[in-house]
């Protein structure tokens, strides 16, 4: 128990949809459209001393929950979810730091409550990865009115004498000569960096050329990955692929490859979002990459999660690949358990997420890294304020090179109006995104400049007696 312990005493929810310019395709799904859950958080210290924090993620149905089910049905039972969550956070009677109240809830709340929601009837279950995004715009606004109410960055408060409980309460080590006794998750952060490698997403169906693209979109923003390269600057590709088609997926490495190597580009990655069954797909991929194209193959500085992220019932040793390229678990570093699982099957990198939580992406990070895992901090499209505890992660967890940022291809003009505080992060240049704008206590969000107006809330709810 510390004096700077706070619980949540309100909250409101509201739903903000955003439309893309162009489709981005990925794995099995299309999305053409998505939903940015807000969160406004209110805390209270034993005191009676009172905060107000923000979060923010998009539901990306598809990515959460793949399934044949039609997408408006997903979509739905997410808000509805949503929904749920704010009476359960209003009445979490936890004082605690951001990561133990975080902590706590992802325990002894969110599976009881998952568990209820998926037992409503003749209702299609909900899988976890869906109920932890719901979840993440909760816990990174907790962490936004905590920083908040103690007038400080939160990057600041995550070690002694903020929080009364070290890294040992949270995680245990696997690896011998690995203990988290007396360590607090700032012995694993790096000081803030104020310009990242900014990651740009080539999706499944996006034109490469000019050619390709045609007449197309005319919108004032690029549309053929040749025309973002020259105005972005770029330096960093990821390359959306199929994962059930060879000859596809190969030749869209190749035909990307080559421009990356016309144009200059530094560094390539290789995302299968989880349709591979068979290890001797990518292996064979990148062997025979190695041999036509080495060039190419050299750029690739890591392959992203090909493989089924439900390690339990996919326990798939990767060494195979792991051997001829970092391998990143995405989908499936739920938490760090799941990351040391990943681990003994022979991943070698996490790519982390906030839209996990706030709270699962920095456990998660403290594991991986005292157990020599390299880190990268991935997008889930994030628009508007969920651009800014994503950047923030990725400037402080110390990544195997920038951020992967790509809100600005698909749906720029949802964040105008952040942008014109945050200029540096809504707009790609040089090859990066800047983080000076980032000011003042919680996430730096400096909402009250931005001004944004919001649609009535969908709900509000108060803790009884606050």
């Amino acid at each position: 128990m510390a004096h700077t312990d706070a619980r949540c005493t309100g909250a409101e929810l509201y739903f903000l949809p955003v439309k893309t310019r162009v489709p981005l395709k990925f794995g099995r799904e299309t999305l053409t459209s998505v939903t940015c859950a807000r969160v406004r958080l209110t805390i209270a210290d034993r005191e009676g001393n009172r905060a107000e924090g923000w979060g923010e993620t998009p539901l990306s149905v598809q990515w959460a929950w793949p399934s044949e089910l039609p997408y408006e049905e997903r979509h739905v039972r997410m808000k509805r979810f949503c929904e749920l969550l704010a009476t359960s956070w209003a009445e979490f009677d936890h004082f605690g730091h951001p990561i133990e109240v975080g902590h706590e809830f992802l325990r002894s709340v969110l599976p009881g409550l998952l568990g209820r929601f998926n037992g409503e009837g003749d209702v299609p279950e909900m899988p976890w990865l869906a109920a932890l995004i719901c979840c993440s715009a909760f816990d990174i606004a907790f962490h936004d009115a905590y920083g908040r109410l103690h007038r400080r960055p939160i990057y600041e408060l995550y070690s002694a004498p903020y929080m009364s409980r070290d890294l040992s309460y949270y995680l245990s080590a696997a690896s011998p000569g690995v203990s988290f006794g007396g360590r607090y998750p700032a012995d694993f952060l790096v000081p803030r960096q104020e310009r990242l490698l900014a990651w740009h997403l080539v999706g499944g169906h996006d034109p490469l050329t000019r050619e390709e693209a045609g007449a197309g979109i005319d919108d004032g923003y690029p549309v053929a990955l040749d025309d973002w390269i020259s105005a972005d600057g770029l330096l960093c590709l990821k390359i959306k692929l199929r994962g059930n088609d060879f000859d596809w997926d190969y030749r869209r490495i190749v035909d990307v490859g080559r421009i990356a190597v016309e144009r200059g580009i530094l560094w390539l990655t290789c995302d299968f979002n989880c349709t591979v069954l068979d290890v001797g797909y990518v292996v064979e991929m990148l062997d025979r990459l190695l041999v036509e194209h080495p060039r190419i193959y050299a750029m690739i500085l890591y392959v992203e999660q090909p493989f089924p992220y439900e390690l339990e019932r996919y326990s798939i040793d990767v060494r195979a690949v792991s051997a001829r390229k970092p391998l990143f678990m995405d989908e499936s570093a739920h938490d760090w358990k799941h990351v040391q699982r990943g681990r003994e099957l022979g991943w070698t990198g996490v790519a982390l997420k906030t839209c996990k939580t706030q709270t699962g992406a920095l456990l998660s990070l403290c594991w991986a890294k005292a157990h020599g895992m390299t880190l990268m901090v991935q997008d889930l499209t994030n628009p508007m304020l969920a651009q800014i505890p994503h950047v923030l992660l990725a400037a402080h967890a110390g990544t195997i090179a920038g951020v992967e940022t790509n809100a600005m291809q698909f749906y720029p003009e949802a964040s105008a109006v952040e942008r014109r505080v945050h200029p540096g992060l809504y707009q790609r240049r040089n090859g990066s995104v800047e983080l000076s704008t980032i000011q003042g206590p919680g996430f730096g969000y400096r909402v009250e400049e931005i001004g944004r107006e919001l649609p009535p809330a969908a709900a509000t709810c108060r803790a009884p007696g606050y």
